[in-house]
């Protein structure tokens, strides 16, 4: 068998890894062809776990990835290449079946944290390498490695203890909320919003001429049932700021956040914040 047709059969693994380490189509496409462009140029015959040997090599070439991509982000805007979110997918439907199959919450918070701890945490706790492993891949030891994604987890879910005291009767009421949306379900939405409920959002997030600010249940839940089921497809249930929220994110790409405030059973008041650089100070977590 030769080189090529051993490849391929790895291939869907390697795209598998690379896609969760990447978050895009485009750039996973290309962290798996330059892994056959380095198995094609190896000598692999003394490898006894190739599987492994090829996952490490899309590993590091998916981390290097990641670290150009937070370099690019550093620099002063204008100064260098845009960022991933401002480029068309080449495959837009392959990223919309990762961000189903896995949360378009999670791949948000991936997308903040630093490009060790994402491919540790990606490596053990979605793919089940043992730190042995992914300590190669960093550079690091299997210790440091294991630290790195004990690190991570602790960004991307809240602990039990840290957790709204609520938690399970706002998440009810937040995914009544979405799902009434997404269905143009108006008396879902007025039995789950309190009668002087009040709407704020930025001005991105509305069309030209819409208030900022919305007062009463049946303004505020006629305007969300006009304006926001197609949004509401990519909205998911996450915690934003420490508590129960909802984050939009079409292909895990944060383009809006609903922060919201409870009392007796009903929604107070929520914001839609959608301004770029408010969703960047923006604490998104997962509930544990």
């Amino acid at each position: 068998m030769g080189d090529a047709e051993v490849f391929e059969q790895h291939r869907p693994h390697l795209q598998a890894v690379a896609l969760r380490l990447l978050g895009s189509a485009g750039e996973a496409e290309d962290a798996v062809q330059e892994a056959w462009l380095r198995f094609s140029r190896a000598d692999t015959s003394g490898v006894q776990n190739l599987p492994g040997w090829l996952t490490t090599v899309v590993s590091r070439v998916s981390l290097d990835a990641l670290r150009a991509r937070a370099a690019r982000r550093e620099r002063p805007v204008g100064s260098e290449l845009p960022d991933r979110r401002d480029v068309a997918s080449p495959d837009p439907q392959e990223e919309a079946q990762l961000a189903d199959s896995v949360g378009r919450a999670l791949l948000v918070v991936l997308d903040r944290l630093a490009p060790a701890e994402r491919v540790a945490f990606v490596l053990h706790d979605v793919f089940g390498l043992a730190f042995a492993e992914i300590g190669p891949v960093l550079s690091r030891s299997p210790d440091t490695a294991k630290k790195l994604a004990s690190r991570a987890r602790q960004k991307v879910r809240v602990p039990e203890d840290a957790l709204p005291a609520d938690l399970a009767g706002h998440r009810r009421l937040v995914e009544a909320f979405l799902d009434a949306i997404r269905r143009a379900d108006l008396d879902t939405l007025l039995a789950v919003l309190a009668p002087d409920v009040e709407r704020r959002a930025d001005a991105v997030a509305l069309p030209p001429g819409a208030p900022a600010v919305l007062r009463g249940a049946r303004e505020v839940a006629a305007q969300a049932r006009m304006l926001s089921p197609q949004r509401a497809r990519y909205a998911e249930l996450a915690l934003v700021d420490g508590s129960v929220g909802a984050i939009v994110a079409p292909g895990g790409r944060l383009v809006a956040a609903l922060v919201f405030t409870f009392a007796d059973g009903r929604i107070t008041s929520y914001e839609v914040i959608a301004d770029p650089a408010r969703l960047a100070g923006l604490d998104v977590a997962l509930p544990s």
